[in-house]
């Protein structure tokens, strides 16, 4: 399913906490953002510097296979590393920012995934 490019910042329907706490996704120009919004919960936080993966959106769909799988992730240049701790929380890191993610934040972006929320139309 491809839905309609949208713009600003979205979540999985699937997040079941009002979206205070997950993944949120945007695409601005050819690029894929990725951020978590418990950064904006934190008021000693600065809004302006909240951290934001960036990748090429021709990328976003192997970002996206590796997020539902990250057992079998390996080094793909341009692809943020995911990792899942042994506790289940998830660790998303570039070469200069890391995202952490409970286990059920990232169990409602998978599902959002595999629901075909995060899906870019062809342009």
């Amino acid at each position: 399913m491809t839905t309609p490019i949208r713009h600003g910042w979205r979540k999985s329907t699937f997040s079941n906490n009002g979206g205070a706490s997950c993944v949120e996704v945007n695409f601005i120009g050819n690029q894929a953002l990725v951020r978590d919004s418990k950064y904006l919960r934190n008021p000693a936080n600065n809004p302006n510097h909240q951290p934001v993966l960036s990748m090429r959106a021709e990328m976003w769909a192997t970002f996206c296979d590796s997020s539902a799988n990250p057992t079998t992730q390996s080094e793909i240049a341009g692809v943020p590393r995911i990792t899942v701790r042994e506790d289940g929380w998830v660790r998303v890191t570039d070469s200069a920012v890391e995202l952490v993610f409970t286990p059920d934040e990232w169990t409602a972006f998978i599902q959002g995934v595999l629901a075909g929320e995060f899906e870019r139309a062809a342009a």
